[in-house]
């Protein structure tokens, strides 16, 4: 019998073959591993107070060099679900011994002339490297650790799925720009960790308009990944804009659909890769959304259907983890979700999906958006009834609810159904739960 090997007990900060490979664009030049890691250790030096950073930095190179300097440290990396004001101070509340990092202390740091001694470049396999926080969307946020151990498990299995997309060599260097924050997971995983633990490079802005998408994949080498939301692909699609030749596309953080889909491959030219996955659990599985409807499970990816939605485990996982969505897991492994938990509604003793009758919202000709969804009694008085803002240049509220009068039961037929300019959507497109009650509150 041949005894299992141990894990180890550390593993590397980042991940590389050489040092001048390249790990950023910032500043209109290649930024190789040597030069960031003098940056790290700089930053280092003065970060000496507290246990836990709360990482403010806008320019995402300077976010990369924080995030980095705090785990060599041996501090956990805070990730608020947004950093208005009111929310950090609520996770520095829960967080005593935390502090902040923001870009102005990161340039600092960069301008340090004098030489530092080197940063640590191991961290315990089961620290805590960050705390992420769902985005409110639904309910009120909740936190999430992240185990180093956990991180470079399912990092591993990013670069694997974005390597067999792009037929990458394990070691050849691939460029990222993203238009999501590096504080939001998604960012985090795609942007952050894989310039640390994938070997791959990352324009250090977030263009978020397509002539400043367009730049930022101008600026850097090929092979190209565009990292982005449906929001901001939609956006493209329908602009005027010309793009250089982008390698692969990766979206996340909300349905893609196949039309849409295979519009941005069109436009782009490379495949289309969507990404499944949550703050609980970190990406899980992929699927090329222009042709597949279905989505590949990592391997060693196991899927459980409970009461409550899915029981996902990994061998990189803590623990089990479940997952608010309804999978319907088919032969070979691969599924299709069926809907949230927390999607799922009760009104008059009947259930509906909110997707779905959002989705027959936006069916309507002349609806360019619009979501539906169950406000509660703080804004509709003692009735549980649904409600919808719907963005639709020249249609009514009556003329919304005729349409959908024959294809919902008169049970979930959104009341109000209020018509905005645009929804509130936050800077990755989704729609936290307060923004729309406050716009439906809005004369």
């Amino acid at each position: 019998m041949v005894d299992s090997v141990p894990a180890p007990d550390r593993l590397p900060l980042w991940q590389s073959h050489t040092g001048d490979r390249p790990i950023a664009w910032h500043d209109d030049r290649i930024i190789a591993l040597s030069e960031f890691t003098r940056h790290v250790s700089s930053l280092a030096q003065r970060l000496t107070v507290g246990d836990a950073m709360v990482n403010l930095c806008d320019d995402r190179y300077h976010f990369l060099v924080a995030y980095a300097a705090a785990q060599s440290l041996g501090h956990t990396v805070l990730l608020p679900p947004t950093r208005t004001e009111q929310i950090v101070r609520e996770v520095e509340r829960d967080h005593p011994r935390s502090y902040r990092c923001d870009d102005a202390q990161v340039m600092q740091a960069l301008s340090a002339s004098a030489p530092q001694p080197a940063a640590n470049d191991e961290v315990a396999a089961n620290h805590v490297c960050m705390i992420g926080f769902t985005s409110g969307s639904s309910a009120a946020p909740k936190r999430f650790p992240k185990h180093w151990r956990s991180v470079n498990g399912s990092t591993a299995c990013n670069a694997s799925a974005i390597r067999a997309a792009l037929s990458l060599a394990p070691q050849a260097h691939a460029w990222l720009v993203a238009t999501v924050p590096p504080q939001h997971m998604y960012g985090m995983e795609l942007s952050i960790l894989l310039p640390l633990l994938g070997e791959m490079a990352v324009h250090s802005a977030r263009p978020l308009f397509p002539a400043d998408i367009a730049q930022a994949l101008e600026q850097v080498p090929g092979p190209r990944i565009l990292v982005s939301t449906p929001v901001h692909l939609r956006a493209i699609v329908e602009s005027p804009q010309l793009f250089p030749a982008v390698d692969l596309i990766v979206s996340a953080t909300a349905p893609l659909d196949a039309a849409l889909a295979d519009a941005v491959e069109r436009k782009l030219g490379g495949e289309l890769l969507e990404m499944f996955g949550s703050t609980e659990t970190c990406v899980l599985a992929a699927r090329r959304t222009a042709r597949d409807s279905s989505w590949q499970p990592y391997a060693g990816v196991s899927l459980q259907r409970i009461d409550d939605g899915t029981l996902v485990d990994a061998p990189w996982f803590a623990a089990p983890t479940l997952l608010q969505d309804v999978l319907e897991v088919r032969p070979g492994g691969r599924f299709q979700v069926r809907a949230r938990s927390s999607d799922m509604v009760e009104v008059a003793g009947k259930r509906a999906s909110l997707a779905d009758i959002t989705r027959r919202v936006l069916a309507i000709e002349g609806v360019k958006d619009a979501v539906v969804f169950q406000p509660g009694d703080e804004s509709v008085a003692r009735i549980r009834r649904l409600a919808a803002l719907v963005v639709a240049p020249g249609l009514s509220g009556a003329q919304i609810a005729a349409h959908l009068a024959s294809a919902v039961d008169p049970a979930f037929l959104p009341r109000p159904i209020r018509m905005v300019e645009a929804l509130p959507r936050n800077e990755l497109g989704k729609l936290p739960r307060e923004a729309l009650l406050r716009a439906l509150r809005t004369p």
